[in-house]
């Protein structure tokens, strides 16, 4: 506020005469206020004073409802209603703090803030309080805590502050300049300058800051460069007070008189939207404050210093009868507030008071506050006081509860036995590496441990928990979270820690140290990243997906197929599957099925993981052998039972369906057959099986037979009877899948108690066979020991731990009977020698079965659970990436790789690990099948094609498609630059130190694609030019960015190339298969985003050609202007621009670096070139300002293939 034109008297009150440590009674103070105080003998009582008694309150009208004495007889200078809590801070003339809890006004704290000035403004944030006086800032906390005390220079006069963000800050006064300050470094960041005599009122909107001057202005500004857009010139003399709601900004102030400055009764109101004055708005007070309570309308509250309070529409007429006095014990207001909740407002006097008015019996400050602390009651006083100088003073003086319970102090001698620390183990990696010289060993550092620190168990932790395992030493914790001590780390969901860059600082090679491909978990719907990994590493499914391609726009199996390729290129970095679950959203029997998860419920967890990843596995075998079908059939689609009826098959029917009989016979006679076929089974487990709590033993394959062939009692319609008759519905099996898929449907207690009895029952009998004996009470009696073996001593299994929490074996073997039975049971190695090779039986209609990947839902409350995957990874893989030849079983936890034991696929402690689906491969199976990749993807696709935007015309036209003859080759350069839109917008939130850490990145989706020659007589012309279309809501077309506007995606009104992204994918595809390089700037982003793998050697990025290391990326801009004159992304980008500057700067380093053989000469020029940037702040200057440091005359060939388009 300002206090030009106040009463002259003010002047008498200095601050060094009303410091609050000063117990005299002030010369200035009302003798009124001593009417109901006691003043003690030493000096003047400093608790709350009430004034005068509440009053009645009125529903909906203000009244006053407490008043207190915050300083005896030392003006308020502001006060403040606290943003988080029901708190309202008062600040003195002479720095001191004082602040009240709740409506009843109780003192919370109080405390000196500065001894020389007066206390101008309070804000509160979430941690504690800002403190502005005339040079200093400081942050203390609601108890009196300092955080931090910022000193401002001496000549500063500091009015006003405005809180931009969580962790900004703008300070201004009457200098001619506003201070940026950053809260989490407490430094000045930003300097802006404004006209003299400065700033005192700040306000801030979603369009502008809002600052008003002394002289009467009042100036709205950038909310990012802070320039100046509007002003408005309020007033003649002085600004007193003004505010902001809407699209309305009312002000009060003074006039100037012949005689001095006078208080204007007109209130100056503007409309943002138009930028101009309306009708002023007459009072019947002198306005020194004025504040808008936008309750039910626009209303405004403007008080005098008198204390006359008057309420009116800024666009009505002011009523008299609206007139309300607030009665301040000093002759004058000096400030006033307004809730958060407009429940309250508070004034204060020149004598010290506070006054509280409110519209109800019981308010609110704020609609939702949290809890507010209170300090503990101190107990000092109620004790005796102990001299300590007294040798013979008894200790039982002190006060001791009596208890007969054992103290806390009482430690057992059991427990507080001292036990040294044992040295860890020596690294198996060392023991075997190692050369002896003498009695000394030496070994390479295998690098597994951080430098000098070496971890230390204090106990043995049993060997079911990993050593990341962070167990909870306290029983309490392990109580809140149950799961978290099973399980193991390498099961976790995993998350990545985004930081300022993005995923390039992320570590993705701490998760996994193989050369395979993992996925990554933030998309939409990315819960089936496991299943694609099964589907991956089945060896015939990779190939023949892989060769297949279609016209159809969302096809899965395309997608599936570009997928795949991406995971054959990657040496170990995460890929992801953005246009497969993008083409996946699309299909309508995905959303019916319930496959598409809302985001709030993926990240939650919300529902059942296995159900939905079991239907998911049904419903894209379904979907593949629809989409790969020979014959292009119209076919309904029955994805919830998993059966199928095709006149035409697929490569997915040959290698997953299983012809089956399906025979119903009534009560009377009739039997009634029909032959189908499906592509998975569901486990059907005993009737009673649960109740089951003997021990009843029973195989897997028993259950597998029983839920094959299955039999079951149901109502069906009878021909023969004409009704609904009982029937007895059989299913036997005709042929035998290559590849036979599981769904476990273990989706309640019921059954995972069935899976954990037969754990027991078959770990107890592998106990018995080997030798073991079971207590029934007592845990087994062997298993202190690591391995189980024979009387004779000889190891006959893998330990005990290996042999917990099995119950599904590793093989099957399968035979169809002659009177179409079929013949199931577990099968071993030890099978083998009995009954042969399996490759010589299958003549007489015998398989076997081996496991190839096991999919289990972890259950973990933490996080909401995930899903998992084991998976054997055969020797063709190995072949690919490692070039070794074996076999080896791995998890696949997203994008965390990790190779496991065997045993480890197959154990399901049902507490948190439950398996879901099974998939059993038949032995040889790769030999059955044509392995080869054929490249379906050929050279047409990059011919002329006609545009989906009906409005487009030949004249819009901006590329030229390539001839045949100018058909790319290996080694070409292809200059690629790519545009974006948001589709969702990035999710963060801020932690309590005010940094903000992001939970998920926005949703990025490509919009347009270029591509221009990057030699030959048209270099620079772009031959693609495609713009994309988009079926999904776009939030943000970040125009100013991607120079993409509403409507150029929209095949109706669109008058660009439009084409869908799977055109244009196959376009970009056939070049990287070609062999060509790009040529661009932040590549990495942009085929990221457009979900490309591209080899590095294929891949010339200016971004990192002019980088040096540790340093800035540096923008294409700034390189454009210093290296080749040229002013580019004026106001939008432009790709075409983009990708053909990229080209010359390409050209330009092949020439800086006399392609690439001095390095040390082209390092210099880097240099100039980051002190250059460093003068100018990175920033290219206007053009008549400055010129390139690197100016010269560049070919003119752009320019000349410009000119053909």
């Amino acid at each position: 506020m300002n206090f030009e034109g106040l009463d002259p008297g003010l002047a008498e009150y200095a601050p060094t005469m009303h410091s609050a440590l000063d117990p005299v009674l002030d010369a200035h103070l009302n003798p009124s206020l001593l009417q109901n105080v006691e003043l003690d003998p030493e000096g003047v009582a400093m608790e709350a004073l009430p004034v005068q008694e509440s009053v009645h309150i009125m529903e909906g009208v203000y009244s006053e409802l407490h008043s207190v004495v915050a300083e005896v007889g030392v003006p308020v200078s502001v006060s403040h209603f606290d943003l988080h809590e029901e708190m309202l801070w008062v600040g003195s003339h002479g720095g001191h703090a004082t602040s009240f809890f709740g409506p009843a006004l109780e003192r919370y704290s109080s405390f000196q803030v500065n001894g020389s000035y007066d206390i101008r403004q309070i804000q509160s944030l979430e941690n504690g309080i800002l403190f502005l006086t005339k040079n200093n800032l400081k942050y203390m906390a609601r108890g009196g805590l300092i955080i931090f005390d910022y000193l401002l220079d001496e000549s500063e006069d500091m009015h006003s502050l405005l809180l931009t963000d969580s962790s900004t800050l703008l300070v201004g006064g009457l200098q001619n300049h506003i201070l940026e300050i950053d809260l989490n470094t407490v430094q000045e960041t930003q300097k802006y300058a404004v006209e003299i005599p400065g700033v005192t009122i700040m306000r801030q909107t979603n369009r502008f800051f809002f600052c008003g001057h002394t002289s009467g202005k009042v100036s709205l500004r950038d909310l990012r460069s802070f320039k100046v857009e509007h002003e408005f010139d309020a007033f003649s003399g002085s600004l007193s007070d003004f505010d902001v709601h809407g699209n309305l900004l009312a002000a009060c102030g003074f006039s100037s008189r012949l005689t001095g400055l006078a208080c204007d009764r007109f209130l100056k109101v503007y409309d943002l939207r138009m930028m101009r004055a309306i009708t002023p708005l007459q009072v019947h007070v002198d306005p020194a404050f004025l504040r808008f309570i936008p309750t039910y309308t626009s209303r405004l509250a403007i008080i005098s210093q008198s204390g006359q309070c008057q309420f009116c529409e800024p666009t009505g007429l002011a009523n008299p009868a609206d007139i309300f006095h607030v009665n301040p014990v000093g002759p004058l207001l000096m400030t006033f507030d307004v809730s958060a909740s407009k429940q309250a407002l508070a004034f204060g006097d020149s004598e010290g008071c506070v006054h509280l008015w409110t519209d109800s019996p019981e308010p609110s400050f704020n609609p939702y506050s949290r809890e507010t602390e209170f300090a503990l009651p101190c107990l000092v006083d109620s004790l005796p006081p102990l001299d300590w100088s007294q040798d013979l003073l008894p200790l039982s003086l002190i006060p001791v509860p009596l208890t007969t319970d054992t103290l806390l102090s009482d430690w057992p001698a059991a427990n507080s036995a001292p036990a040294p620390r044992r040295a860890p183990p020596v690294d198996a990696e060392i023991l075997r590496t190692m050369k002896k010289v003498g009695f000394i060993g030496y070994a390479p550092n295998p690098r597994t441990r951080l430098r000098n620190q070496i971890p230390y168990r204090l106990k043995e932790l049993d060997n079911e928990f990993d050593s990341f395992s962070q167990v909870t030493e306290s029983p309490i914790g392990r109580e809140e979270e149950p799961h978290l001590h099973m399980v193991s780390k390498k099961y976790r969901k995993v998350t990545i820690k985004y930081s300022k860059l993005g995923l390039e600082d992320f570590d993705f090679k701490h998760y996994n140290k193989t050369l395979f491909a993992g996925l990554e978990p933030h998309i939409p719907n990315a819960y089936c990243n496991c299943m694609i990994q099964v589907l991956y590493f089945l060896e015939p499914v990779r190939c023949l997906i892989q060769n297949h391609l279609c016209q159809k726009e969302f096809c899965l199996a395309c997608e599936l197929g570009f997928l795949f390729h991406m995971l054959d290129l990657s040496r170990g970095d995460p890929c992801q599957g953005s246009n497969f679950l993008r083409a996946f959203r699309t299909i309508p029997e995905a959303s019916a099925l319930g496959l598409i998860l809302a985001d709030s419920h993926e990240a939650s967890g919300k529902g059942s993981l296995a159900r939905l990843i079991q239907r998911w596995n049904c419903f894209i075998l379904t979907q593949l052998h629809q989409d790969m079908q020979e014959l292009e059939v119209p076919q309904a689609y029955r994805g919830a039972g998993g059966s199928f009826c095709s006149s035409g098959d697929s490569v997915i029917g040959q290698l997953f369906s299983c012809e089956m009989e399906n025979c119903s016979l009534c009560r009377c006679g009739s039997e009634t057959v029909r032959a189908s076929s499906t592509l998975l089974f569901t486990l059907s487990y005993p009737e009673g099986s649960n109740c089951d709590k003997t021990g009843k033993n029973y195989d897997f394959a028993q259950v597998l037979k029983r839920s094959i062939c299955l039999e079951q009692n149901t109502q069906a319609w009878c021909d023969n009877c004409e009704k609904y008759q009982p029937t007895i519905q059989t299913r036997n099996i005709r042929h035998l899948p290559d590849i036979l898929v599981i769904n476990c449907e273990v989706n309640s207690s019921k059954e995972a108690d069935f899976w954990r009895i037969q754990a027991e029952v078959t770990f107890k009998m592998a106990v018995k066979k080997y030798g073991g004996e079971i207590s029934k009470n007592k845990e087994f009696a062997l298993a202190d020991r690591k391995e189980l073996r024979s009387p004779e001593g000889l190891v006959l299994c893998p330990s005990i731990e290996e042999l917990k929490n099995v119950w599904l074996p590793f093989s099957i073997r399968m035979k169809m009977t002659k009177n179409k039975g079929l013949d199931v049971c577990n099968w071993t190695d030890g099978n083998e020698v009995q009954w042969g090779p399996a490759r010589a039986e299958e003549e007489h209609g015998v398989c076997v079965y081996d496991l190839m990947a096991t999919v289990v839902h972890i259950l973990d409350s933490r996080t909401g659970g995930s899903l998992v995957a084991h998976i054997k990874v055969g020797e063709t893989y190995h072949q690919r990436k490692e070039g070794v030849t074996h076999q080896q079983w791995y998890l696949f936890n997203d994008f965390l790789i990790e190779p496991i034991d065997k045993h480890e696929a197959v154990q399901f402690d049902m507490n948190w690990k439950v398996p879901a689906i099974l998939y059993y491969v038949k032995r040889n199976l790769n030999a059955r099948y044509n392995l080869n990749i054929k490249n379906p993807i050929e050279a047409s696709v990059l011919l002329a094609e006609a545009s989906l935007a009906r409005k487009q015309r030949k004249t819009h036209t901006t590329f030229i498609p390539l001839m045949l003859s100018e058909m790319p080759q290996v080694g070409d350069l292809v200059g690629l630059d790519a545009e974006f839109v948001t589709l969702n917008e990035e999710e963060a939130e801020l932690r309590s130190d005010g940094t903000k850490s992001t939970i998920k990145p926005s949703q990025m989706s490509v919009a347009r694609i270029t591509c221009v020659r990057g030699q030959g007589p048209n270099e620079g012309i772009p031959f693609i030019d495609d713009y994309i279309s988009t079926q999904e809501q776009v939030v943000d077309y970040l125009t100013q960015y991607s120079g993409i506007k509403p409507g150029d995606l929209d095949a109706k009104i669109s008058s660009k190339h439009l084409t869908t992204l799977k055109s244009t994918y196959l376009k970009l595809r056939f070049l990287i298969d070609i062999g060509v390089k790009f040529v661009g700037h932040g590549l990495q982003k942009d085929f990221r985003v457009i979900n490309l793998m591209v080899p590095k050697d294929q891949v010339l990025d200016t971004v990192y050609l002019f980088h040096m290391p540790r340093k800035r990326m540096i923008s294409l801009r700034f390189l454009a202007w210093y290296f080749l004159d040229l002013k580019i992304q004026g106001e939008t980008h432009d790709s075409i621009e983009d990708a053909r500057t990229a080209l010359q700067l390409y050209r330009k380093y092949l020439e800086l670096s006399k392609s690439g053989t001095e390095p040390e000469s082209f390092h210099k020029v880097l240099k100039a070139l980051y002190e250059k940037g460093r003068k100018i702040d990175w920033k290219v200057p206007e053009p008549e300002s400055q010129t390139s440091p690197k100016s010269k005359t560049w070919d003119g060939t752009m320019e000349t293939g410009l000119d053909r388009l």
